[in-house]
């Protein structure tokens, strides 16, 4: 393999590795290095040379990050809007929707022509992890959650695959849920719920995180993806983590309602998270197109969690992707970098910058428990996003489509899949 170098790359310094001696950033937290590549792994990282060597490559001042992580996604969800649009918007008819299609057409063959199709953008944009909620109710669990063990089998090495199981909070009542939990465990997932206000929210908490310890699960849960103030589950799970002493890995996803509570409320939620130990994920993209959505009303609230609120507090932060082209969100294409701008302008994560650039990038590859930092370090395998943009502006204001993907140092390719491949899954027969 070559060796070369990445000559003028503006990195984050935040995604530098123990930033070497001498490396200064600028004011929007950048530094410029040159990044030198042998063997797949980054070899060195130095203050810029002034001179190219024969196959160097000249960024000009475009940035590098590191491979992105997306730790919250619905791949077998995705991509049936073509088929399954959602008439108005709302959460309820996404809900409604998406079980009829299920019920319908979600096959081994249909889910893995969809999950695969979401894989290759996902890789052609620079992703290198992927965690995935999967819908499994019974009579359709066995089937998703085998096309997932082959999916993750064949893109090893590619993308790093991991599965969380999709229930409704009230389906763990009585032992329903049982079955589901030891399939999961069969097949190396994470335990998860839908998690909302019932009247036995505390007794079902403790028999999920009961179960999820008895298998030496982690859990991922949907937690108040609401805008009502009396949504406080959230609270309950950071109590339950307690009660139970849980020694796994826990992630919430969404905790929407925060934005509507009182800041006693929230304060006191929040300090029970971070006591706790647990790890938040906000999804902007899909909550703002859900949320607040009514027929002929511009939206007032956003659906936005109080991401600065968790980071004072130490609390893992990461943003991701969500739905995509499905009846909760009619759009996207599985780009983390469209993720990080959208939430730049939605959260208000900019002026500075600061460490967000963690939150689609170390910081999810951290919560997953995956190998290496997810940062850009001596030593650390070659994998690379390569941008035109220079400084932040630059980066989010246009859409970067040059963009190069490296893995283990080698360029791979970053067009995206034809939507027409899906064309055969939406067409009646003649």
């Amino acid at each position: 393999m070559t060796a070369f170098a990445l000559r003028n790359a503006r990195v984050p310094l935040c995604l530098l590795a123990g930033p070497p001696h001498g490396i200064a950033a600028d004011g929007e937290g950048l530094a410029l290095v040159d990044i030198a590549i042998e063997a797949g792994r980054i070899a060195a990282i130095r203050s810029p040379a002034g001179r190219l060597e024969p196959g160097d490559r000249d960024l000009d001042g475009g940035q590098a990050w590191p491979c992105f992580a997306d730790i919250h996604t619905h791949l077998d969800i995705g991509h049936i809007w073509t088929r399954a649009a959602n008439a108005d918007g709302t959460f309820g008819t996404a809900a409604r929707t998406v079980a009829g299609d299920r019920a319908a057409n979600w096959s081994a063959d249909d889910l893995r022509a969809r999950m695969e199709f979401g894989l290759r953008c996902s890789h052609a944009h620079g992703t290198r992890a992927i965690r995935t909620h999967l819908q499994s109710p019974p009579g359709q669990a066995e089937a998703t959650w085998g096309v997932f063990r082959e999916l993750r089998e064949d893109w090893r090495g590619r993308i790093d695959l991991q599965g969380v199981n999709l229930l409704m909070v009230e389906e763990f009542r009585d032992g329903k849920s049982d079955a589901i939990v030891d399939l999961v465990a069969r097949s190396g997932g994470i335990v998860g719920a839908v998690i909302f206000m019932i009247p036995d929210i505390d007794e079902i908490l403790d028999r999920i995180f009961r179960l999820a310890s008895e298998r030496s699960l982690d859990l991922d849960l949907h937690v108040d993806e609401s805008l009502e103030v009396r949504d406080k589950t959230l609270r309950h799970v950071a109590e339950a983590a307690r009660r139970n002493r849980f020694a796994g890995r826990i992630q919430c996803g969404h905790c929407c309602s925060l934005a509507v509570q009182s800041a006693d409320e929230a304060d006191r939620t929040l300090d029970l998270v971070a006591e706790a130990g647990i790890a938040v994920v906000s999804l902007p993209m899909c909550n703002a197109f859900l949320m607040d959505r009514e027929a002929g009303r511009t939206p007032r609230r956003r659906g936005v969690t109080l991401v600065r609120e968790m980071a004072a507090r130490g609390i893992p932060v990461s943003f991701a992707s969500d739905n995509c082209r499905d009846p909760f969100y009619g759009y996207g294409d599985h780009d983390m970098l469209e993720v990080f701008g959208q939430a730049a302008r939605l959260a208000h994560i900019d002026l500075p910058m600061d460490d967000w650039p963690r939150s689609v990038t170390a910081t999810p590859i951290e919560v997953m428990g995956l190998d290496g930092p997810g940062l850009i370090g001596v030593g650390g395998t070659a994998d690379l996003v390569l941008f035109r943009g220079r400084g932040y502006s630059e980066l989010l204001s246009r859409a970067e489509s040059g963009r190069a993907v490296l893995r283990g140092g080698e360029e791979v390719d970053t067009a995206p899949p034809d939507y027409r491949e899906l064309d055969r899954l939406f067409r009646s027969p003649a």
